[in-house]
């Protein structure tokens, strides 16, 4: 069986303002068009303290920099790999 996969997206300021509001619909477009929904608990969350290179996401541990709209179709199809 597949193991869930919690995806937090940052919400603080400056990640927000760098266009994080766009990443969350693709997001969220990229789970209900690939069926995950069972295997995804997606959230937002606050500063991760990397504002420097925001925007950031976290999937389970592991810490995305400088993420948009446009990259991050291909971090979710490297993590979803096999769901699919």
């Amino acid at each position: 069986m597949l193991e869930k996969k919690e995806i937090t997206i940052c919400l603080g300021s400056s990640c927000f303002a760098r266009g994080n509001k766009r990443t969350v619909q693709v997001i969220q477009k990229f789970i209900k068009d690939h069926k995950l929904d069972d295997y995804v608990f997606f959230h937002g969350g606050h500063c991760f303290g990397h504002c420097e290179k925001a925007p950031i996401l976290k999937v389970d541990k592991r810490i995305y920099e400088h993420v948009d709209y446009l990259n991050v179709i291909d971090i979710l199809s490297d993590e979803f790999d096999g769901y699919y």
